[in-house]
């Protein structure tokens, strides 16, 4: 038998979970509702939470984030976190499938590569902590299709598109386009765009609120991720997208996502054509 848990720790931490941005205030009955427990509960939650500086309250009783949050995560290495977390996941499955697998999260319009296992494919060379741009790679593109549009404009407004190989899209409304099938998808491809002999294959890991915080791939030598291969190892890729969510956030049971219809709107063309791989 394991050890029990303690209840007060869990519901603190459900009802500080309740809070969806850093900047909201909400009232300890919101918070309450939020978090499904009973409003009486979650009002003397709050008081000890206020009272260690988790929270803090305005005058009109309504509360956000705290001091001592912060202070936890100034503390917190996020790129060590994902190593610890996820290096073995990522080693089994590049063994399982003899692929390289990458973790990579979104920083100042760059991909920055946290996690990674296997050995290097073709010229590929990227290492841990190493950041790589983020329109030419499976990983970039799942991270910027998750972006706010004005976050999306400020990224294309940073500078010109560069070509790293003749594949790499470079205009705007191409990426867009592709932003969009990534989205119904669930999925992305860098189809030798940043390299002319490896392919890769990403998707997204997301928080328990739906949220896409990293994304995961799945690289190999261009001539050995074919399309057959490809379709293959979706599935098995959404899996291990939802293995890293679990490992991450164990208090969540992230599903794997699904292949279609995300946005309630069926595939086009890039589904039904394989992005030519």
């Amino acid at each position: 038998m394991g050890t029990p848990k303690n209840q007060s720790v869990m519901k603190a931490f459900v009802l500080l979970r309740a809070f969806r941005r850093p900047d909201e205030w909400l009232t300890s009955s919101e918070l309450s509702r939020r978090a499904k427990m009973p409003e009486a509960s979650g009002y003397r939650m709050m008081q000890t939470l206020e009272g260690i500086g988790a929270v803090v309250r305005d005058a009109r009783g309504r509360y956000r984030p705290g001091m001592l949050l912060l202070e936890l995560s100034n503390s917190i290495d996020a790129q060590d976190l994902w190593r610890t977390a996820a290096q073995s996941i990522l080693e089994s499955w590049s063994q399982r499938l003899d692929v390289t697998v990458q973790i990579g999260v979104y920083e100042e319009g760059m991909v920055t590569y946290v996690a990674r296992a296997g050995r290097p494919r073709g010229s590929f060379l990227l290492a841990q902590g190493m950041q790589f741009e983020a329109y030419c790679t499976a990983l970039g593109k799942i991270l910027l299709a998750e972006l706010p549009e004005d976050d999306l404009k400020a990224f294309f407004e940073e500078g010109e598109l560069v070509a790293f190989t003749p594949q790499t899209i470079t205009r705007e409304d191409r990426l867009r386009a592709e932003l969009q099938e990534i989205r119904l998808l669930g999925f992305a491809l860098d189809d030798r765009e940043t390299l002319e002999d490896v392919r890769c294959i990403a998707a997204p890991v997301r928080n328990p609120a739906g949220r896409v915080v990293a994304a995961i791939s799945f690289c190999d030598e261009a001539d050995r991720l074919s399309e057959a291969r490809r379709q293959e190892m979706t599935d098995n890729l959404l899996e291990a997208a939802a293995e890293v969510g679990r490992r991450i956030y164990p208090w969540c049971d992230t599903p794997p996502a699904r292949l279609s219809g995300i946005s309630g709107k069926e595939p086009t063309a890039m589904a039904h054509a394989g992005v030519a791989l």
